[in-house]
């Protein structure tokens, strides 16, 4: 395995538990837990589950840049001469892990003292606002599959 190939491989699993998480969560788990658990119950299981996925995150939110920058030196020999769909990505990027600071430091905050409160309708209306952050989360990575994938001319 080249080195190129090693960061890359890297790169992309980094980027697959990300936004696959994402998609996960929104598509497949959070219907699930409304079919099968009252407000309450719902509340518990994502305060357990956001720790957990956070933590793969932050794996993430780490080799992203590392290996990112590792094939923008391997390929394109600095950032000056990466092609701008690279540089829209590294901004995409910065995005996400603004948004994933509000959520791990503000919303799941507020969430988590909520729910050992008792303060359902809180709790809820944090869960809502998680929600609204990780959907858009999940946009902004689907559009940087999309660009990585195509390769644009731009």
């Amino acid at each position: 395995m080249t080195a190129f190939s090693t960061v890359y491989t890297l790169h992309l699993l980094a980027a697959l538990v990300w936004v696959g998480g994402m998609f996960f969560a929104w598509m497949v788990l959070r219907p699930a837990v409304i079919a099968a658990l009252e407000g309450p119950s719902r509340l518990k299981v994502w305060v357990q589950v956001f720790p957990r996925f956070f933590a793969w995150v932050w794996a993430a939110v780490v080799l992203l840049p590392i290996t990112g920058i590792g094939m923008i030196q391997l390929n394109f020999t600095g950032f000056e001469t990466a092609p701008r769909y690279v540089q829209i990505m590294m901004g995409l990027y910065v995005v996400m892990v603004a948004l994933f600071l509000r959520i791990q430091s503000l919303q799941l905050p507020e969430l988590r003292r909520a729910v050992e409160a008792e303060q359902w309708a809180e709790g809820a209306a944090a869960l809502g606002n998680i929600r609204s952050l990780v959907g858009i989360n999940l946009i902004i990575g689907l559009a940087v599959v999309m660009l990585a994938a195509a390769r644009p001319g731009l």
